[in-house]
């Protein structure tokens, strides 16, 4: 459990620097004009040059890589609240990368994050381990099932 989340952590913690790196890289491209393909292709272009996106990207693909580990091992209706944590990190984030002001009502939102981050976790610690049969209750290996 300990190695899942500190796996989750470290995946949390890419996925703030990405999204970190986006908004920058996405503030000294420029802003999107209108909705259109030669806009869409300024901004796709612009983009592939632009260090703080690919920075970005890099680190969302980290990201995703360490989603697809805990997915592999863990419950999703465990993992996939936990990985709301990720405003948390994002708000931290922009307010040490970025400068930004985070109001009383969006500190009072990040809060909730955490408490139902943490009832979650709760839940799995609470949750019953499954009993594993006795050895004598199960059926001998060497006997076809159409005989037992």
């Amino acid at each position: 459990m300990a190695k899942l989340l500190l796996i989750l952590i470290v995946g949390l913690v890419f996925e703030a620097v990405g999204v970190v790196s986006l908004k920058k890289g996405i503030t000294q491209i420029g802003e999107v004009e209108k909705i259109s393909l030669p806009e869409i292709a300024r901004v796709v272009k612009a983009g592939a040059l632009n260090p703080s996106v690919l920075l970005g990207v890099f680190c969302e693909t980290l990201f995703f890589i360490s989603l697809l580990m805990l997915l592999s091992k863990s419950d999703i209706s465990f993992l996939w609240p936990l990985t709301g944590l990720s405003f948390v990190f994002a708000t931290l984030a922009a307010m040490w990368f970025l400068h930004e002001q985070v109001s009383p009502m969006r500190w009072a939102g990040v809060v909730c994050i955490v408490i139902g981050a943490g009832l979650i976790s709760y839940s799995e610690h609470a949750k019953p381990k499954p009993v594993e049969p006795p050895a004598s209750a199960q059926p001998h290996p060497s006997i076809p099932p159409s005989d037992r």
